[in-house]
């Protein structure tokens, strides 16, 4: 059969090892372990895990520290729901004023550096910015 240049589909045992280990189900070691399983031809266990973790170095538009924002990490009390929760709460530092407040909201994977750099993106544009973090009670982002 000739090399029709398309990348083969990631097995679905593959994804299923991720979605387990970025639940906290397994650790990082049985992660890798597990890939191996999946290793065929060319691809290696390092490739494999290259294409199933999400890479948010290389996305990110502003950075941790980032002049002109104070950034924030708010314990908080939720009595009604979790007992205690945490967020990231990001404002410019140049303005006096009240600001129009944003809340930035995670999918499943946590308040990861995708979501912190949302958050001071829009505070960068004027906004109050907080992104709650609804894993922080099952020990947040890993």
């Amino acid at each position: 059969m000739a090399d029709t240049g398309s990348t083969p589909p990631i097995p679905q045992g593959a994804l299923d090892l991720y979605d387990a280990y970025a639940h906290g189900v397994i650790n990082r070691r049985d992660f890798f372990s597990g890939l191996t399983r999946f290793t065929v031809g060319g691809m290696t266990v390092a490739t494999l895990a290259g294409c199933l973790m999400p890479d948010y170095e290389n996305g990110l538009q502003t950075a941790d520290g980032e002049t002109g924002l104070v950034e924030e990490t708010l314990t908080y009390p939720s009595p009604e729901g979790a007992g205690e929760m945490q967020g990231y709460l990001v404002r410019r530092d140049d303005l006096k004023t009240p600001l129009p407040a944003i809340v930035i909201v995670h999918e499943n994977r946590g308040l990861n550096p995708h979501i912190r750099d949302v958050a001071r993106r829009a505070a960068k544009a004027g906004f109050l910015a907080f992104a709650p973090d609804a894993l922080y009670p099952l020990g947040g982002y890993p």
